[in-house]
């Protein structure tokens, strides 16, 4: 069965793969002042930077110089507001991911694109965040969904490469599990501490190691 076909813009049509809906509907968003946009980017920053999850609501308002009321306008809790500014960073990430499945190119090109523009979720930086978010409530299964995407994207490249007969057939969920879990992986602090280079150059020279891998078995 074809999982993915090329379409009119170019792109490769996936199937059968959504996204993970966002904490923050484009309506809501597009309901949100110019401020509160530029406070979600801040906070991100912030939560990058050296982590926000200790804080109160009115601590965080205190950190960026805005009012507590403007902050609960963007989420109802702190929780719900951290977990709305890292979905949106994840989902800003995933859509420039995207934008590399070019049909033009094989399906393996596409899939190496892909994951090297995905992980930039993982860089150094992001060991923080990871550690500061597990105090709050959601954010393993927020994380959890956004990796669900990616190994669904990732197995419908694989696929459509045996398709193609660019590499053998192989079990391409269990594949695409590891790729897709990488990233995540050697962002965690006890890891990110011995790897030698970062996260994300980490993720993306195993991820190059597999795809060459399944390439040589042809």
């Amino acid at each position: 069965m074809t999982l993915a076909a090329p379409e009119t813009d170019g792109r490769i049509q996936l199937r059968g793969v959504r996204a993970p809906k966002p904490l923050l509907s484009r309506e809501a968003e597009r309901g949100l002042s110019a401020r509160q946009l530029e406070l979600l980017d801040e906070l991100e920053t912030q939560l990058l930077r050296e982590g926000l999850a200790e804080l109160t609501m009115a601590e965080i308002a205190g950190r960026v110089g805005c009012s507590l009321r403007t902050l609960y306008g963007i989420a109802p809790s702190k929780d719900e507001l951290l977990l709305t500014v890292v979905d949106r960073r994840l989902h800003r990430i995933g859509r420039a991911a995207i934008e590399k499945l070019d049909a033009s190119k094989s399906p393996l090109d596409s899939l190496r694109a892909y994951l090297r523009t995905a992980n930039e979720a993982v860089q150094p930086e992001t060991a923080v965040m990871s550690v500061d978010l597990v105090r709050v409530a959601g954010a393993s299964r927020l994380f959890d969904a956004h990796e669900a995407y990616l190994t669904a994207v990732t197995q419908n490249l694989l696929d459509l490469a045996v398709e193609q007969g660019q590499i053998p057939t192989v079990d391409t969920a269990a594949v695409a599990h590891v790729l897709a879990g990488l990233g995540r992986e050697f962002a965690r602090s006890e890891v990110a501490d011995v790897a030698v280079a970062s996260p994300k150059d980490t993720a993306d020279a195993i991820s190059e190691l597999i795809l060459q891998g399944l390439l040589a078995q042809r």
